[in-house]
C-alpha cells in the first residue's frame, strides 16, 4: 500500500504539533527525544515522497489563482 503525499504531510504536521504540546506540558525528555527523532526521519521521508511524486499539471503561471483570475473576466 502506497502512502499518499497528503497523508505524509498531515502526519508531519501532527508530529510537529505533538512535540510542541509535549514541550509545553514538560513531558518526559526521552518521550520528546524519540518523537523528535521519529519526526525528523518522517520529514525526510515526506520530502522524498513529495519530490519523487508523479504529479503533473497543465496549469501555468499565466493561470494565476483560479478563484480570483487577474485580467480574465
Amino acid at each position: 500500500m502506497r502512502l499518499s503525499v497528503s497523508f505524509c504531510i498531515v502526519v508531519t504536521t501532527l508530529l510537529l504539533v505533538a512535540v510542541a504540546v509535549m514541550v509545553f506540558y514538560s513531558m518526559r525528555f526521552d518521550l520528546i527525544l524519540y518523537t523528535v527523532l521519529f519526526g525528523q526521519a518522517w520529514w525526510i521521508f515526506t520530502v522524498f515522497r513529495v519530490l519523487s511524486d508523479k504529479y503533473t499539471t497543465d496549469k501555468t503561471f499565466d493561470d494565476w489563482y483560479e478563484d480570483h483570475p487577474i485580467g480574465r473576466e
